[in-house]
């Protein structure tokens, strides 16, 4: 791992005698000097820049810091389109280094150009932070190396991520609308029988009289409410927390992710979602020349899911002991008739990575078209949900309103 970083003020001319300024960060001096020399610029000045004070950038754990697989996804398309114009592995990290906009990922990029300029390769260095650069990207990178492919791999690693990336896009974009729905109508429920209800609770025990069956049943929701909500909201803290620190641990995937497969609709889109992970990984591994069995561990752990991990592992002792991948993979429900007959097609032709491109393009149309009828059923239900219970609450309150005159008189 390289040293603290420290930031510098350089100014460089370039080869048509401009001359550029900007900032940079390195461990020291030198480095940065000779970083600039690989970009084939002159240096002029080096000025290290305090960051002290006010002048200190502020971090925000979690947010400041935070790598997202777009991110990665930018960065392994700009590297492969670099690599692929001639310019040098470290002529390339440093580039990328001093351009990218995420501080975090600049930073890694930096310790990764150092390991490369000490001779660590670049499989190597990017093994070293395995929580920004996945397994599926190191191995395609050192076999990548091995063969003498570079470029042609790293292409691939960009595919694969802006593939996953968009993938992401469409869920979110398809989910976001209902979920903001359903956000907007619990918290205009709870304000209702936190500030409204009571307002007319005490109006109408000023006036006197029997209150409808509906306003009772308000009345002591909103009594509820006000002894609930604040633990309510510690429980959803805490159960926030433990869900962060158990969702990776093996035992807790165990017992919870078989659930999500068995969820209504939903669980039909989590396995597509999986499956097309599945598929565009391991033809992406596959093409890549990584060998099959490291391949199926690594597509394993990246589905996302741990049913289709479980399967596949057992997919792996098979295939170590001489059987073809399709057969044993038809022995899981998990995986449909059509995956299976495909794989088996591609290993007969020798073509099992193109088989499997044609699989994930199929399982992402039915993700997009599953997440795209999902928010044409969802938004009328929650509307009319919506509608009801606002509907609901409004009746309640206004109903004795009806017997106020009859009171009053």
């Amino acid at each position: 791992m390289a040293g603290a970083t420290k930031r510098f003020d350089y100014s460089v001319r370039d080869a048509q005698g401009h001359v550029q300024r900007g900032t940079i960060e390195a461990p020291s001096e030198a480095a940065v000097a000779n970083r600039l020399r690989d970009m084939g610029l002159a240096t002029l000045e080096i000025t290290e820049v305090s960051t002290t004070g006010l002048q200190k950038d502020i971090e925000i754990p979690g947010l400041t810091n935070r790598i997202g697989l777009k991110d990665v996804a930018v960065m392994s398309r700009q590297l492969a389109t670099m690599v692929a114009a001639g310019l040098s592995l470290l002529r390339a990290l440093s580039i990328l280094s001093d351009q990218t906009e995420n501080a975090a990922l600049s930073k890694i990029l930096g310790e990764v150009r150092a390991d490369v300029e000490r001779g660590v390769s670049l499989s190597g260095a990017l093994g070293r932070h395995p929580d920004v650069f996945p397994p599926l990207m190191v191995n395609m990178v050192r076999a990548g190396e091995v063969g003498g492919f570079l470029d042609d791999v790293l292409s691939s690693v960009a595919e694969n991520f802006e593939s996953e990336v968009k993938l992401r896009a469409k869920i979110v974009s398809a989910m976001t609308y209902p979920a903001v729905v359903f956000v907007v109508a619990i918290l205009a429920v709870a304000g209702m029988l936190l500030f409204i209800v009571p307002v007319f609770e005490d109006m109408f025990a000023s006036l006197g009289g029997e209150l409808p069956f509906l306003t009772k049943v308000l009345v002591v929701m909103s009594d509820l409410l006000k002894w609930t909500a604040i633990p309510g909201i510690i429980l959803l803290v805490i159960g926030a927390v433990l869900w962060q620190r158990n969702r990776q641990k093996l035992a807790f995937r165990q017992r919870v992710e078989p659930l999500f497969l068995k969820l209504p609709v939903f669980g039909q889109l989590i396995r597509k979602i999986a499956l097309a992970r599945f598929s565009r990984n391991l033809a992406s591994l596959t093409r890549a020349g990584v060998p099959i069995l490291q391949s199926l561990d690594i597509v394993g752990k990246a589905s996302g899911n741990i049913v289709i991990e479980n399967a596949v592992a057992e997919v792996r002792d098979s295939v170590r002991t001489g059987n073809s991948i399709a057969r044993p993979l038809s022995q899981h429900p998990i995986f449909p008739p059509m995956v299976v007959q495909m794989i088996a097609v591609g290993e007969d032709t020798g073509e099992v990575d193109a088989m499997l491109d044609k699989v994930a393009d199929f399982y992402d149309d039915e993700v997009e078209a599953t997440t795209e009828a999902l928010t044409s059923l969802i938004e009328p239900i929650m509307i009319a949900v919506l509608g009801g219970i606002i509907g609901f609450m409004v009746i309640g309150l206004y109903m004795p309103i009806f017997s106020v005159f009859s009171v009053v008189q």
